[in-house]
């Protein structure tokens, strides 16, 4: 399964946004490894920020 994939799986599970450190506990990645997911995901607006450093899927 691809970070980006995992990343979006944590977020639909968890059922509220997530901060990026949270996601770093719950998926076993390293910090860098969800960031760079992070920013794949937001470039490929499949997440959204309902509040400054916290991120869910997009409705």
């Amino acid at each position: 399964m691809e970070i980006q994939e995992q990343l979006l799986l944590a977020m639909t599970n968890a059922g509220k946004p997530l901060k990026a450190g949270e996601l770093v506990e719950i998926c076993g990645l390293t910090r860098a490894e969800v960031d760079k997911g992070l920013n794949k995901l937001k470039k490929e607006e499949r997440i959204t920020s309902p509040k400054v450093c916290f991120w869910e899927p997009k409705k």
